[in-house]
């Protein structure tokens, strides 16, 4: 079988030169040239690796599995060789269009962020492994442009107070940007609608701002869920008297499939201490800050606004290292003795896959 990689859209790519090596006695590599330059992955290391490198024309039209970060253009599906398999990321929960698009050819499509978040799935999650690193650079980013300090100092010129960090979601970002909130020095409060994440939250040495009447979560995989206009309103009243002590508010809270929840008003944004900075990680689902615009960093009366939901991609080198590992531990369920072996029975090979032979597999929740 001909393992095929081709450049992404931005500095990451899907297979390191460790990786490759070890799937080398199940797959023939071919990959773009360059693919790995921004992630600081040579050419000569691939090689090195085993891999064989090629123009993309060439890539595509050889490859049997046709792995990416993102998902490859449309004209790269017109020339895939029929039966082949594309492993990517193509949100369908987002995007329920891209079943139908990807239906028209005879291929196997499967989703990464689709697997199911289960113990199972863990060594695979490329979800986790983006947001963990997303988390961390949150946080080096705020400190960044917050013109104070994150720990307490004691100078001959006077002590200066820790900042004030405000984490927004404990899920995998949150937990990450906590701990590394608290490496810093700074003294970290965090909230979630999931109670479960209590325990975790107070063990990385934050305290737990919980608000009561949260909607039942034990069958949303690992998601936040849609809370009451009730609880909402509590959660804004709760999080504007948070945030007008908060030096620096991180948020995380992604809904699957829907708009992310307006947590920071603009009311909140204008009674923040001037300097203070948000990173709103939710930005691609239009951001829990209302004021958050998806990729830009803004300034509204002396606050930072940064939105991005791909901050993992400024690390490229260990953002590379970890998705491909994912990649590779899914790959080993999808091969048996050196072929392709679709195991359907498999709860994670029937989660991820969105398009199966040319059929859509994945239906869309109404």
């Amino acid at each position: 079988m001909i393992l095929g990689i081709l450049k992404d859209d931005d500095d990451r790519v899907a297979l390191t030169p460790d990786v490759i090596q070890k799937l080398t006695d199940s797959y023939q590599v071919f990959i773009e040239a360059g693919a790995g330059n921004r992630a600081f992955f040579a050419d000569s290391l691939y090689s090195e690796a085993g891999a064989t490198i090629a123009s993309a024309k060439e890539v595509v039209q050889k490859a049997n599995v046709l792995v990416r970060i993102k998902p490859p253009a449309e004209t790269v599906f017109q020339n895939l060789p029929s039966g082949s398999v594309v492993i990517s990321s193509f949100q369908p929960y987002n995007q329920p269009e891209i079943v139908d698009q990807l239906s028209q050819y005879s291929i196997t499509v499967f989703s990464m962020d689709m697997l199911p978040r289960t113990t199972l799935a863990q060594d695979k999650d490329v979800l986790s492994s983006m947001a963990s690193m997303a988390g961390y650079r949150a946080v080096l980013e705020a400190a960044t442009h917050l013109p104070r300090y994150f720990p307490m100092l004691t100078t001959a010129a006077g002590s200066i107070p820790p900042a004030k960090v405000l984490i927004l979601g404990a899920g995998v970002a949150g937990l990450q940007a906590i701990a590394t909130a608290k490496r810093l020095g700074a003294v970290v409060e965090a909230f979630d609608t999931r109670l479960a994440v209590k325990e975790e939250v107070q063990s990385l040495g934050a305290k737990f701002v919980e608000v009561e009447g949260a909607t039942d979560d034990k069958d949303a995989g690992g998601y936040a869920v849609e809370q009451s206009e009730e609880y909402k309103q509590r959660q804004q009243a709760l999080t504007r008297a948070k945030s007008e002590k908060a030096d620096v508010i991180i948020s995380t809270a992604l809904l699957r499939g829907k708009k992310s929840p307006i947590l920071i008003t603009q009311e909140t944004v204008e009674a923040m201490k001037p300097g203070s900075v948000i990173v709103d990680l939710a930005a691609a689902g239009g951001g829990n800050c209302a004021l958050t615009k998806n990729n830009e960093t803004i300034h509204h009366q002396g606050i930072t606004i940064i939105g991005d939901s791909s901050l993992e991609a400024k690390m490229p080198m260990h953002a590379s290292q970890l998705y491909a590992k994912n990649i590779f531990n899914f790959l080993k369920i999808l091969t048996k003795d050196g072929k392709l072996h679709l195991d359907f029975e498999n709860p994670l090979i029937d989660g991820a896959c969105i398009v199966h032979q040319g059929q859509p597999h994945y239906q869309i929740p109404q």
